[in-house]
């Protein structure tokens, strides 16, 4: 019998379109930045940056959002920054700034390298923390410390930021590095930058202008410690889920570093596509977005 006389042949239904392809959603996470050095110290590095897309079980996910290094005291190196933990990536701590004082380790290696001390008026312990370079890369290098003997000039490096290493130390103007800048992101509806590193401690000779903290968060360093106000000689903290670095403290045994900022994870998907819950929930046109500013649970429920 002829196929064209088959009945089976010709009843055949179209079968209903399947998806295209996988669900998928935009990520960014963000690590806690590194603290500043206390005492002519380094600014501290970013947290680590990652940004991507990642397509989502219907399950929940652990979100762990990680805490700026703590303020270092007086004349000690400054902590580095914790991990940020979620969808099953990791961005890693800010690196730690260096003070300049015996028994100082130096700058620390994180998501972003910390800023160089000038260590004192005996040898240089001038080089920074180094970033992390992936792939996928989340930040970058602190700055070089410096340390001449004559004329006498002490400085320190900047912390790395997300999108640029910090700035080295110079000679010319006794001027403490500045951190570098962080990385801009759109993903909740408008344009920020997040993860810049902390600015260098300005030393001997004394400077009344702070070395700014990148853009992203990182704080500025401390200034003259022979000021009137002995306060200005300690660092500017990083700014809170932003993953910034502290900045490091000036000339003067009393002066401290400041701690690094927290980070965060914001989550974006299509809200026709599936539907989750989990930290602050947000609309921006066709999106819904997640953002977490504290330790929580993402979930896919559809």
């Amino acid at each position: 019998m002829s196929i064209f006389a088959s009945t089976a042949f010709w009843n055949l239904q179209p079968v209903a379109a399947g998806p295209v392809g996988p669900v998928t959603l935009d990520y960014l996470i963000v690590a806690g930045g590194g603290a500043g050095g206390g005492e002519r110290s380094g600014g501290g590095g970013a947290g680590g940056l990652l940004s991507g897309s990642f397509s989502p079980s219907i399950q929940a996910y652990t979100i762990t959002i990680g805490a700026g290094g703590p303020n270092p005291g007086a004349v000690q190196d400054g902590a580095s920054g914790n991990n940020t933990t979620a969808l099953g990536f990791t961005a890693i701590g800010g690196g730690g700034g260096g003070a300049s004082v015996p028994g100082s380790t130096g700058a620390k290696n994180g998501g972003s390298g910390g800023g160089a001390g000038d260590y004192g008026n005996t040898a240089p312990r001038t080089q920074p923390g180094s970033g992390s370079f992936g792939p996928p890369i989340q930040g970058y290098p602190g700055g070089n410390g410096l340390y001449l003997g004559s004329p006498q000039t002490l400085s320190a490096g900047g912390g790395g930021g997300a999108s640029a290493t910090g700035s080295a130390a110079v000679a010319a103007v006794n001027s403490g590095g500045a951190g570098g800048d962080g990385r801009q992101s759109s993903i909740r509806g408008t344009l920020v930058y997040y993860a810049g590193g902390g600015g260098g401690g300005r030393s001997y000779p004394g400077s009344n202008v702070r070395a700014p903290g990148g853009q992203g968060g990182g704080g500025a360093s401390g200034v003259d410690s022979a000021s009137a106000n002995a306060a200005t000689g300690n660092g500017v903290a990083g700014t809170a889920n932003t993953g910034g670095g502290g900045g490091g403290a000036s000339w003067g045994g009393s002066r401290v570093g400041a701690g690094g900022g927290s980070g965060i994870v914001v989550i974006r998907y299509l809200a026709s596509s599936m539907t989750a819950t989990g930290g602050t929930e947000t609309t921006d046109g066709a999106y819904k977005v997640h953002s977490f500013t504290s330790s929580g649970t993402f979930t896919r429920t559809a």
